[in-house]
């Protein structure tokens, strides 16, 4: 299996919502709602597309999962140093292409970048009820930071140095 990482752009667009929907529509059947239905909207997914936040993980060419990689998160992590760190949001994989091969992927290939870009560390959040993604993030090396409440959301929130 093959799997490129790349800039979405906005003839991406459906893709990116396609998975996100898939994913957040997994999600709360299993009573884990991940995202608000406004950061899932048409006109957010493409905001975020056009800052060039979002990237596709193609997995031998077939649109398999997405990801947000930023140079600042405010809102999560208000007291960070500004060059220090990218942060990570919003990563997402189709059912089809489930089982960790693209998601590390897109980690392996937002650790890079970040590399590439000087940030000593890449750091993401999520909710601090996910035990399983919680694990899986770990397991990559991503260390526990601290936890903190962004109603509506209570996040555990990690990093990772690049060194």
């Amino acid at each position: 299996m093959q799997i490129q990482v790349r800039p979405a752009c906005i003839a991406d667009a459906a893709s990116v919502a396609a998975i996100l929907h898939e994913a957040h529509a997994w999600l709360q059947g299993r009573a884990l709602a991940v995202w608000q239905d406004s950061e899932l909207t048409g006109e957010a997914i493409e905001r975020d597309i056009r800052a060039g936040h979002f990237h596709l993980a193609l997995c031998n060419g077939e649109p398999a999962g997405t990801i947000i990689y930023q140079s600042e998160d405010r809102e999560f992590w208000p007291e960070a140093s500004p060059g220090e760190a990218a942060y990570l949001h919003r990563m997402a994989i189709t059912r089809r292409h489930a089982g960790g091969e693209v998601s590390a992927a897109l980690l392996r290939w937002a650790v890079a970048r970040a590399r590439a870009e000087g940030y000593r560390l890449v750091r993401l959040d999520c909710l601090a009820d996910r035990p399983r993604l919680r694990a899986m993030y770990e397991r990559f090396g991503f260390r526990y930071h601290s936890d903190r409440v962004v109603p509506p959301y209570h996040v555990a929130r990690y990093e990772l140095s690049t060194a």
